[in-house]
């Protein structure tokens, strides 16, 4: 399958293009951003063209990925879905639940797959632990802190104007949170959001089937107090994901593939736009209520 890569960024540079192009099913066949030399550069970098017109990508792909912020992404994919072209998206898919759910529709209508690149999904260690914690069941609760920080030295995000927005955690690593402890305790049927000092967020949970779960989310954190933990709680004790030793370069050429094995068959993928689009969902509505307890 032939695929466009959106973006000329950090996470496009160091992640989406060599997994693109490690990808088994997969050809990269070009490369557009939003700055037409930084496009070129890296589609010498990539050994693929780099497009300056948008509408000229679309033509030579079957299918495009995404590393763009949301508000952008969004507008593009829906271009996209409409002339048929299949999705690999970054999290979250918008950022609006209007955007997010206009996305959604389109891609159905065209009959598309789709698949959201949330990281932990496709990442093989924390995919077994989820499947084999889903299998035990019974548990109760579970918590995440998701608690980074931009200005650590050498973080390559810390020039990203979206994360450095209000609600930056909130949408950044929030759709992570909400993705995580999806997977091991159902949908989540209400959520209540807290602020904290600067972007930090509290998030708590509800879930099907009765579980709670709770989330913190900053990407403010001093570097010494970044800290990044899940866990959950039942009937079997308390279980703490394992090491993540797979490059994320891996995990991203695994959800390429799985894009490429749904369009093929015609099956949903369980991280689809569908999902993608009721996670954001949830983070609008934290929003709303940050918004509403200023």
């Amino acid at each position: 399958m032939r695929f466009g890569l959106v973006g000329t960024g950090p996470w496009a540079r160091a992640t989406h293009g060599p997994g693109l192009q490690a990808a088994e099913g997969a050809e990269l066949v070009g490369v557009w951003g939003r700055d037409a030399g930084k496009a070129k550069a890296l589609g010498e970098e990539l050994g693929v063209p780099g497009f300056d017109d948008y509408a000229a990508l679309l033509e030579s792909v079957d299918a495009l990925a995404f590393a763009v912020p949301p508000a952008v992404q969004a507008t593009m994919a829906i271009e996209a879905a409409a002339v048929g072209k299949h999705l690999l998206l970054d999290k979250p898919v918008a950022d609006t639940a209007e955007d997010a759910l206009a996305l959604a529709d389109e891609v159905a209508k065209e009959g598309l797959a789709s698949v959201v690149f949330f990281t932990d999904r496709f990442n093989p260690e924390v995919r077994a632990w989820f499947a084999e914690a889903e299998k035990t069941g019974g548990w109760k609760g579970g918590w995440t802190r998701m608690l980074a920080s931009l200005d650590a030295p050498g973080n390559p995000y810390s020039n990203s104007p979206w994360r450095r927005e209000q609600r930056g955690a909130l949408w950044d690593v929030g759709p992570h949170a909400l993705s995580n402890l999806t997977a091991v305790l159902g949908p989540i049927t209400g959520l209540t959001a807290v602020s904290g000092e600067g972007d930090l967020v509290h998030l708590v949970l509800k879930h099907d089937g009765g579980a709670t779960s709770t989330a913190s989310l900053s990407l403010s954190a001093p570097p010494e107090g970044s800290n990044f933990d899940t866990g959950f709680w039942g009937e079997s004790g308390v279980i703490s994901p394992p090491e993540r030793v797979t490059p994320v370069v891996e995990c991203f050429s695994l959800a390429v593939t799985e894009l490429v094995a749904a369009a093929k068959s015609g099956d949903t993928h369980p991280t689809d736009v569908i999902f993608g689009a009721q996670v954001v969902a949830l983070l609008a509505g934290a929003e709303s209520q940050l918004v509403a307890g200023r």
